[in-house]
């Protein structure tokens, strides 16, 4: 690129990490449980659209599936959750009982060893 384009690029396109992450979920009784219990966070914005609900947080967003679970009225795996949500940025761990969104690729480390999945401080 040259100087001179570099020069006017807009301020919105500047590279820089912006430590967010979230979920886009289908607009449902599943995503409506999910937003519900995510909106108790301070920390996380919940914006309803006419089709999608988005959910954003900064660093790491912490799904507890049995909360959710309670408010939905059964149980939502960590599979139910990925067919109601219809995209995320982040990176993104399942476990048993949570999905965490992940900013940084650094906090999301601890839960992969060598392309596996394992559960912090109980080794493979």
């Amino acid at each position: 690129m040259s100087a001179q384009a570099a020069a006017v690029r807009p301020d919105w396109l500047k590279w820089s990490a912006s430590h967010m992450c979230g979920v886009t979920m289908n607009d449902s009784v599943e995503g409506r449980a999910v937003a519900h219990v995510m909106e108790r966070n301070p920390e996380v914005t919940v914006t309803y659209f006419p089709a999608i609900i988005r959910i954003d947080g900064r660093k790491k967003l912490e799904f507890d599936l049995d909360e959710i679970s309670d408010v939905l009225g059964r149980e939502l795996s960590p599979y139910d959750f990925q067919i109601e949500m219809s995209t995320h940025y982040g990176r993104m761990v399942l476990l048993d009982d949570r999905v965490l969104v992940f900013a940084d690729p650094e906090d999301a480390a601890p839960y992969l060893v060598e392309g596996e999945l394992i559960k912090p401080g109980r080794g493979r």
